[in-house]
């Protein structure tokens, strides 16, 4: 007899990540499909964890993270945003951004509470709330400019919502909340119990001379925000698998109660590193300068093509519209992108829970400019 049970996902298979850097790799296409750079991170930073290593840091790091790290992450955000953090209270290190968002929505989520998102987003949120039974309200962006109605916005909120989830920069669209638009969302929420999840991991991939708006900012804003970063977006290093969580000691208690029984500590020798290597600054104060010469090199790539791109203020992704190229549903063009043209793109409908396809595709820039260059040559002939 079949042993019977009920997915707690029923609508969720295989990534669009993995399918389209599988399908890359099956026919060496040059793969702008998932967001990872093609580059290492410093030789300097590289030594620091085979150091570490050396030195014997590889048990378990303390369940909140290496307090030297979290220290040095302390100091990082009053000098960025003047805003006193206690390392010890409200900060903790995690397996990955991924893994900390998961965290926090576990931590607080009930089922049957509401949980606001903004889609286009990034598609772990939704997964995580349907896991622990809330239920996704959807607020629902539209290209080019993927604005938020704060009017429309806030009448979603119900005595169910438990929380809503911010992304700025954000994947994919590359659009940011400005302080304006974080004002609001203090407003919005000021008089509720509505909490915030506010995820920052580009918060040092932002163009054109703009100020990354952080919910850490403001002072009744950040006293219902859990926010989350990563160290792989920061420093070249994805598979690194690091990241953190800020929030006000009574939600950080809430947060490490789950962390704890989650993945109860991350990896020793690269939190040890980080915090060795954070002690020079100018390798973040640098990132958006680095990142913006990649977004106008690939601009210029691609200028001789048919695409149109979408304005990107931050995160490593650009967004083309190609509806007057071809009339393709977004995943079929993007497979045949791969597999007669050579170049792996996401199609932006996979991050809308309906599928909501406006033939806008996703191609990430955190690449050498060879590879840029090479990929725009191939899109050419589109």
């Amino acid at each position: 007899q079949k042993m019977r049970f009920e997915s707690k996902l029923p609508n969720v298979g295989t990534t669009i990540f993995t399918v389209m850097s599988g399908l890359a790799n099956q026919v060496g296409a040059i793969n702008l499909s998932q967001g990872f750079p093609n580059f290492n991170p410093s030789a300097r930073l590289q030594q620091l964890v085979t150091d570490h290593m050396a030195g014997g840091d590889n048990q378990y790091a303390p369940m909140p993270g290496l307090l030297s790290l979290r220290e040095m992450i302390a100091a990082k955000i009053d000098s960025l945003y003047g805003v006193g953090i206690n390392p010890d209270t409200e900060i903790t290190v995690t397996a990955g951004g991924t893994q900390a968002i998961f965290c926090c929505i576990a931590a607080f989520v009930r089922p049957g509470d509401e949980v606001i998102l903004l889609e286009p987003c990034y598609d772990s949120y939704r997964p995580s709330v349907e896991t622990v039974g809330g239920i996704p309200v959807v607020h629902q962006l539209s290209a080019p400019h993927y604005q938020v109605d704060w009017n429309v916005l806030s009448k979603l909120i119900t005595p169910r919502t438990r929380m809503l989830c911010i992304n700025t920069p954000q994947n994919p669209t590359g659009t940011i909340l400005r302080r304006e638009d974080m004002a609001k969302i203090d407003a919005m929420l000021r008089g509720t119990d509505v909490l915030l999840m506010s995820d920052e991991v580009y918060e040092h991939l932002i163009y054109d001379g703009e100020k990354h708006a952080s919910a850490l900012c403001f002072p009744e804003l950040y006293a219902r925000t859990l926010a989350i970063y990563s160290f792989g977006k920061t420093y070249h290093n994805t598979g690194w698998k690091t990241g953190y969580c800020v929030a006000p000691p009574e939600l950080t208690r809430e947060f490490r109660k789950v962390h704890q029984f989650n993945v109860f500590s991350a990896n020793h020798p690269m939190q040890a590193a980080f915090a060795d290597f954070m002690a020079d600054p100018s390798e973040y104060l640098g990132l958006p300068a680095f990142y913006q010469h990649k977004r106008d090199f690939f601009l210029q790539a691609m200028a001789h093509t048919r695409f149109k791109p979408l304005h990107c203020s931050g995160t490593y992704f650009q967004l083309f519209e190609y509806g007057h190229i071809s009339n393709e549903p977004d995943l079929a063009f993007c497979k045949r992108l791969t597999t007669e043209f050579g170049v792996a793109a996401i199609p932006v409908s996979s991050f809308f829970s309906d599928g909501k396809d406006e033939k806008v595709i996703r191609l990430c820039f955190a690449k050498t400019d060879d590879l840029l260059e090479r990929a725009g040559k191939a899109l050419e002939k589109v």
